[in-house]
């Protein structure tokens, strides 16, 4: 009875400290937002203030970078997400030792340094004589966030009862209508789920964008020239913005999933 006393307190104090690790940078940088310092920092207070966010409004390089970032994410999920897909329902059909040796080639970008990835894709799209932009910034990310896509579907796929595919296909179902009634909406949560990592991993990278963004700037790369040349506290003021969708797109997809749960009951 003591150890498993002394066990849940561990386990308490644990999550208590890693959510305290996870959320304090995230509350200093949502007090700086509201500091009358021209620095990002909450000391010393120099007096409550709104103007950053104004400071933000006025930023067009800053909403153009963001723009750019969101224009790139999308593109990465448009074209990573079904080539993810893709790959792991061909290596769901794949038995022997090939397939092992598929699987390493295919996560293979996820091990490769981005500078890397995007030196070689610049070097290779510049002698098809394609400069550096979104398109390329695209074509660069994608190669190695469809892995991560690639990676979830996969999980999803292995819990998947093929007899409920066979049967339908028994029954007289084509190979296109039991995908699309059977194995889609089975695979849907991974997808959704492996959509939104790709929009993410897309939107705050950095060292394979650096190299193939040409003139074409996405946030990551504008926040970091912005700390060499001077941050202010319009940056945190965006920060707590962006915070602020993400918490509210949460809160309506919990709502949403509840209501879900509870009709189907």
């Amino acid at each position: 009875m003591k150890s498993e006393t002394i066990m849940r307190f561990a386990v308490r104090f644990y999550i208590g400290v890693f959510f305290i690790y996870l959320f304090t940078p995230l509350i200093i940088m949502g007090l700086a937002t509201f500091n009358d310092s021209r620095f990002p920092t909450v000391s010393p207070w120099k007096g409550a203030t709104l103007k950053w966010f104004e400071a933000l409004a006025q930023d067009g390089a800053m909403w153009t970078a963001l723009w750019t970032s969101v224009l790139v994410a999308a593109g990465v999920l448009v074209v990573a997400v079904p080539i993810g897909i893709c790959c792991a329902l061909f290596l769901s059909t794949v038995q022997g030792r090939g397939k092992t040796f598929l699987y390493s080639l295919m996560m293979s970008p996820l091990l490769t340094p981005g500078v890397i990835v995007g030196i070689s894709t610049l070097i290779f799209w510049k002698g098809l004589s394609v400069s550096g932009g979104v398109f390329l910034t695209v074509v660069a990310q994608t190669t190695f966030i469809a892995a991560y896509v690639m990676l979830m579907v996969l999980a999803r796929l292995q819990r998947f009862d093929r007899t409920l595919e066979n049967a339908a296909l028994s029954l007289g179902a084509t190979q296109w209508q039991a995908f699309r009634r059977i194995l889609l909406p089975y695979l849907k949560p991974a997808i959704i789920s492996a959509a939104a990592i790709a929009f993410l991993q897309s939107f705050e990278n950095y060292n394979t964008t650096l190299f193939v963004k040409g003139y074409d700037t996405t946030l990551t790369v504008y926040i970091a020239s912005k700390v060499r040349t001077g941050l202010t506290p319009a940056v945190n003021a965006l920060g707590l913005v962006m915070i602020s969708i993400t918490i509210i797109l949460a809160i309506v997809y919990e709502v949403k999933r509840r209501r879900e749960l509870s009709v189907s009951s």
